[in-house]
């Protein structure tokens, strides 16, 4: 029999992420917000959703959430220990063993549409809610992040009555045929840069399959997860199905990775820690494991490019989201002939960039997620510098609150410079000069990343 889950795929899925993104703003009217607005979010769940209840941890152990646009603390949200893991893997496989696994595929897809509706209802609170925890212009986070978590939901509702076996023609009386079977308890561990659309990449195929879900957030970013926990329960999926469990990567993340009763992985995150998923999956048992990790992604730029087009989409494809995007192109390779006008044109449109309140309608660029990320970003500005990449423009934090970090260009980078390396999360672009194309190939493809 064949056990799987839908399979994801990353790179499609990005790329009709850039899609969406560059015809979004294109097209769409700023949201008409402010930082007062901000103020009057309201965070309306900060507990673990185990079993279709928002319960405090065992422990009763919290930890804090910042704005990261101004380092103030927005709540405290209950951790959850190894006790509460346990507890969720056990709800999540008595849901799989009962009403979820029996449901008819239809009825399931009915559930995935009903939780896409209702986020679409509550479009306005959750998109403030991303913007609050992560830092992103809400704008992006509304018509970009949830625009695409509805598109994602939809298309996954659609899959539950359409997987099927397949009958093997066979010589001799004998009958062959292939089943399809959801693999189990999924354990979802997902990143803190795109928050909810990360959450509904890997609900969606999990659930489409007959699966069930045992779902971590990042600890910066878990409260429109959580808010999207309350929408699950509304929706009428049963006990189990989906449980949340906010909490640190070293103890919660670790815990649901070994489980012995987890039986697939599916994180999204840095390199670093991924090599640590792989390693501590499979101390209990032999996990599937998928992982999406970094990437340093290059965009090549030749000669007969439309200029305009091209910086345009250079310009989106580096600075969306901060930079923090595993597929952010942050290598730019520009063929010689078009080099100087490129680059001079590049920093141009990188200093009308405005970058500040992520609740104006003003601003292209909001803060970086944390103090830990800002720092890491500005260290490998100050590399570039030293290594001899010229720094253009940008290069400074912006302001003196909150993560902001100007958005920054750096020329004459060569490919041994850690910036060109290096996945730098951040809004630092590096432009390199190419000659010919089957030279930028070889040279593009010269990464240790998998992604880009």
């Amino acid at each position: 029999m064949q056990r799987h889950v839908l399979r994801q795929l990353p790179r499609v899925q990005a790329n009709a992420m850039a899609r969406a993104t560059a015809a979004t703003f294109a097209k769409t009217t700023p949201l008409m917000l402010s930082r007062q607005f901000s103020a009057h979010v309201q965070v309306k769940q900060t507990n673990l959703l185990i079993n279709n209840e928002f319960v405090p941890s065992i422990t009763g152990n919290t930890f804090e959430t910042f704005d990261p646009a101004t380092e103030e603390k927005i709540t405290d949200v209950a951790e959850a220990g190894t006790a509460d893991i346990d507890a969720a893997v056990a709800a999540a496989r008595d849901a799989f063993n009962g009403p979820w696994r029996t449901m008819a595929p239809a009825d399931r897809g009915r559930l995935m549409y009903k939780l896409a509706d209702l986020i679409e209802e509550n479009i306005e609170e959750l998109s403030a809610l991303e913007s609050l925890d992560n830092g992103k212009p809400c704008a992006v986070s509304k018509n970009v992040d949830i625009g695409l978590v509805l598109k994602t939901l939809r298309y996954y509702a659609g899959w539950p009555d359409k997987i099927h076996g397949a009958v093997v023609p066979i010589s001799g009386p004998y009958l062959c045929y292939t089943k399809q079977e959801p693999v189990g308890v999924c354990a979802q561990i997902i990143p803190w840069n795109f928050p909810m659309l990360m959450m509904a990449w890997k609900l969606g195929p999990a659930l489409a399959a007959g699966n069930t879900v045992v779902l971590k957030p990042a600890e910066q970013t878990p409260l429109s997860a959580l808010r999207v926990g309350e929408l699950i329960v509304e929706a009428g999926f049963p006990k189990g199905v989906v449980n949340i469990v906010p909490g640190v990567g070293p103890t919660a993340g670790r815990h649901l990775a070994q489980h012995p009763g987890v039986d697939k992985v599916a994180f999204t995150g840095s390199t670093e820690v991924g090599y640590q998923i792989m390693r501590t999956s499979h101390v209990s048992n032999i996990k599937r494991v998928t992982l999406e990790l970094g990437g340093k992604s290059a965009n090549i730029i030749l000669d007969d490019a439309d200029i305009d087009l091209a910086i345009a989409q250079s310009q989106v494809g580096l600075f969306l989201n901060q930079g923090q995007c595993c597929i952010a192109g942050s290598r730019v390779y520009v063929q010689e002939g078009i080099y100087d006008e490129f680059v001079k044109r590049s920093v141009e449109a990188a200093n009308a960039r405005v970058v500040g309140d992520p609740f104006s309608s003003a601003t292209d660029q909001g803060a970086q997620i944390d103090e830990t990320q800002f720092e890491k970003i500005m260290g490998y500005i100050d590399e570039g510098a030293k290594e001899g990449a010229r720094l253009l423009c940008g290069g400074k934090r912006e302001g003196s609150k909150g993560w902001f970090v100007q958005p920054t260009v750096f020329a004459d980078v060569t490919d041994d410079m850690t910036i060109a390396r290096e996945e730098i999360f951040g809004p630092v672009m590096s432009i390199l000069k190419f000659k010919t194309v089957d030279e930028v190939i070889e040279r593009a493809n010269d990464s240790n990343y998998g992604l880009g």
